[in-house]
């Protein structure tokens, strides 16, 4: 596997997943052109996108469907309430793929696995993608949970990112810095925090000191509010997490993207 974010954070997200047989992307938040250049910064282009997997229909994670009537070759997969939202707003038609949340299923050489997260959207989902085979020596068993936009972590969210070998999971806000925002009023401020809003810092940290699983390799912290939140307030509030986890954390500044990981 080869996994790099291209962006993330309120004004967009997406991610580029690449196996053997698939180049995809989760979620598509940026316009097309953007995309294009975010991915040649990958020595990629969405001519050789395969398919993108959408985690529900907010802009900053689906802005970017519009653009893509240029490659009809790209499979869209949703559930059905993040299709019809979407779709509402298209002026073309893309080719669909229609899971039902919850349920697994299979893509060339990745067997997905969808579940529901609690967000202020029709029906969003996490992803865990897996790849290879347990005990094959040329193409072993690798995984990646990808986990934004939920306001809390129900117990089944444990099971589904415990055991993977990547976890993208965002760390949107500092509850310090939230509180202290002049520019956002107080119902934007109680939906943020609210359970069907964002993870703080703490929550992200209380959620990982929880699951706690020996199998991470790498946790990347995404989806920073610019002005809630820091590169520097996260790694103080996960800092204890050093300790007892000897994975790599890798903070994604806001409106950044990573550097490619490939395990």
């Amino acid at each position: 596997m080869r996994f790099c974010i291209l962006g993330s954070g309120s004004s967009g997200n997406s991610a580029l997943l690449i196996t053997e047989q698939a180049r995809v992307l989760v979620d598509a938040g940026f316009s097309a052109r953007k995309l294009e250049q975010l991915l040649a910064g990958e020595g990629e282009s969405l001519a050789g996108i395969d398919a993108i997997f959408l985690t529900h229909e907010h802009g900053d994670h689906a802005a970017g469907i519009e653009g893509l009537k240029k490659f009809p070759q790209i499979q869209l997969f949703a559930n059905a309430a993040t299709a019809k939202a979407v779709q509402e707003g298209l002026t073309h038609q893309p080719l669909w793929k229609i899971f039902e949340t919850g349920s697994s299923f299979r893509f060339r050489d990745l067997e997905i696995h969808s579940f529901a997260v609690p967000h202020d959207a029709h029906e969003p989902v996490g992803f865990r993608f897996m790849t290879g085979e347990d005990g094959d020596l040329f193409s072993p068993r690798r995984s990646l949970a990808w986990l934004t936009d939920l306001g809390h972590a129900p117990a089944h969210v444990h099971d589904f990112i415990r055991g993977c070998d990547v976890l993208a999971i965002e760390a949107n806000h500092c509850v310090r810095m939230l509180q202290a925002d002049i520019r956002r009023p107080w119902s934007l401020k109680q939906r943020i925090s609210g359970r069907h809003g964002h993870l703080s810092n703490d929550a992200v940290r209380d959620l990982l000191a929880a699951v706690a699983c020996p199998h991470w390799r790498k946790i990347y912290l995404t989806h920073l509010s610019r002005d809630c939140n820091s590169p520097e307030a996260v790694q103080t509030a996960l800092a204890p997490l050093n300790v007892t986890l000897s994975c790599e954390f890798s903070v994604v500044h806001a409106g950044e993207g990573s550097r490619a990981f490939e395990w």
